[in-house]
């Protein structure tokens, strides 16, 4: 078995910044238990497939549009992932000559339409506001919160139950400086919670007074086999329309705190769909 594959840093100019993913192109199906062993040998946070769904067989990635797109961690397939889409969308269009200013692609989270615009790529994304816990919810993930806030003060706990991703707000107190120095346990992470309810952590704080950026976040994942992701486009369909309700805005600039770094920038649409822009290398 041969495949063609690409690594992109998304959300960033540079390499060796932002987020690596790899990009592998299918003519042909794959079994799953392939498609998984394939990103656990690359062991990036994300490997994506795409496969023509509509266009010419014979040049599959330059006449089609529409395409099925799926997503793998190191250890399984998940619902949503924006780098890896962005990488995907990069390749089609500047790698192999795409000439298509949208492109369609079929998933786990229903058809995203990406296009270009300018250097940058736009991603039409479902909204994933996140919601209160309930009393015993709160109690099944304190240990959770605990270790990946590093036992800082809190302003409000909240998750997207679609994602199962864990939203932490740091108290308004803390700055930039205090979110980056979080050193969380990730093998106390992997036993605080068994991911029944929340498979990721989103720790976040208020951005700077300029609003250069109007938020901060890292995103841990353990379950998921990536201690700390780099740059998480998902994520920002949950931290988006969170900020966006704090700020009174819609349009949000967010920069997330990996040592790699990336910004990734959000514009609240009227329709439960945010549309996620970011910048490859």
């Amino acid at each position: 078995m041969k495949l063609q594959m690409f690594s992109v840093d998304a959300f960033t100019e540079s390499p060796f910044r932002g987020n690596p993913a790899a990009v592998v192109l299918l003519t042909q199906p794959q079994d799953d238990a392939t498609l998984q062993k394939v990103a656990t040998e690359l062991n990036l946070s994300e490997t994506s497939y795409v496969r023509l769904l509509e266009g010419d067989e014979s040049a599959p990635w330059t006449t089609g549009c529409r395409y099925s797109l799926r997503w793998f961690t190191p250890v399984q397939e998940v619902l949503l992932c924006g780098h890896a889409t962005i990488a995907t969308a990069h390749v089609l269009f500047s790698e192999l000559g795409n000439p298509s200013s949208q492109l369609e692609f079929e998933t786990l989270s229903g058809v995203l339409v990406v296009r270009k615009e300018g250097s940058n790529i736009v991603m039409d994304f479902p909204s994933n506001p996140p919601v209160s816990l309930t009393p015993e919810q709160e109690k099944q993930l304190a240990p959770l919160v605990q270790v990946a806030s590093g036992g800082l003060r809190l302003h409000t706990v909240l998750i997207s139950h679609t994602l199962k991703y864990l939203l932490v707000c740091l108290h308004h107190s803390y700055s930039r400086r205090e979110l980056e120095a979080i050193e969380p346990n990730f093998n106390d992470m992997k036993t605080a919670h068994d991911g029944s309810l929340a498979h990721c952590v989103m720790v976040c704080v208020a951005g700077d007074a300029n609003h250069q950026h109007h938020a901060y976040s890292r995103f841990f994942a353990p379950l998921y086999g990536i201690n700390e992701d780099p740059v998480t486009g998902s994520a920002h369909t949950v931290l988006a329309p969170y900020w966006a309700g704090q700020l009174g805005r819609k349009e949000l600039n967010f920069w997330q705190c990996s040592e790699r770094g990336g910004e990734v920038k959000v514009k609240i649409l009227d329709n439960e769909r945010v549309h996620v822009q970011g910048i490859q290398a």
